[in-house]
């Protein structure tokens, strides 16, 4: 497979908060040399949040409840983007709702509950907790067919609207109504996975731009509707929204 979008912008986000804890990391131990200070607690060495933490990285909590007791446990994971399933003629609310649909666990996969001190059928979602300031989703666009013995594009039709507002919250997140404005995608052209182009739309001074490699051109809003991608499930050419970012408007 070519050299993804989106695992590059996990590895551009993740190589660039490393390489700034680490600059830090050198400064504090730099600062305790000269001050003579060699003997600070452990939780003081925890790496520092950097400002691609601050822009990008929001907080999934993942809650289990078990059927038996009803108990609900919960699990905090931190993110720096959502990627989400896609099917044909929906809309991106759809699919993150569906990134947080109840999940039962049983038979094979029962939930080991610490209440009962058993494994126990039990009902598994995931809801945000902490909203981003840029919101990244990734739309798994490529997908194994197993029939085929290869990666195949989805190239499904899949509404991204100009405004969005997350309704898979719980119930203890902060800023509940945050507003978000699309700001950029990244669109995939091609056939498939092993080929294909990647361009630009980016939102700048209230204009939206367009940039295919040195080629930048500006276009109207209504254009990024050419971009949701095809109603019809037959595998051509197209130009399909891959990686979408929306910004906070607090």
């Amino acid at each position: 497979m070519q050299q993804d979008a989106h695992e590059f912008l996990n590895y551009l986000l993740n190589t660039i908060a490393d390489i700034l804890q680490e600059e830090k990391k050198q400064e504090k131990q730099n600062g305790k040399l000269k001050n003579g200070n060699m003997n600070e607690p452990a939780e003081n060495n925890k790496p520092e949040l950097t400002w691609v933490h601050e822009i990008f990285q929001g907080t999934l909590t993942n809650e289990t409840r078990c059927l038996n007791c009803e108990t609900v446990s919960s699990k905090d994971e931190d993110f720096l983007d959502l990627s989400v399933d896609v099917e044909q003629n929906t809309s991106i609310t759809h699919c993150l709702r569906d990134f947080s649909n109840t999940e039962t666990l049983c038979s094979e996969q029962k939930y080991y509950c610490e209440t009962c001190c058993s494994k126990q059928e039990a009902q598994k979602r995931m809801r945000v907790k902490k909203l981003p300031m840029i919101l990244a989703l990734h739309l798994k666009r490529f997908k194994y067919m197993e029939q085929l013995h290869r990666y195949t594009k989805l190239s499904y039709r899949v509404v991204f609207p100009l405004e969005l507002r997350l309704f898979n919250t719980s119930s203890d997140a902060v800023n509940l109504d945050r507003m978000y404005d699309l700001v950029a995608v990244v669109v995939h052209c091609g056939s498939g996975p092993n080929r294909g182009h990647y361009i630009t739309i980016v939102k700048s001074h209230g204009f939206w731009l367009l940039f295919d490699d040195d080629i930048v051109e500006k276009i109207d809003a209504q254009a990024i509707e050419e971009f949701y991608g095809l109603t019809s499930d037959i595998s051509k050419n197209s130009e399909s929204g891959y990686i979408l970012f929306y910004q906070s408007r607090e």
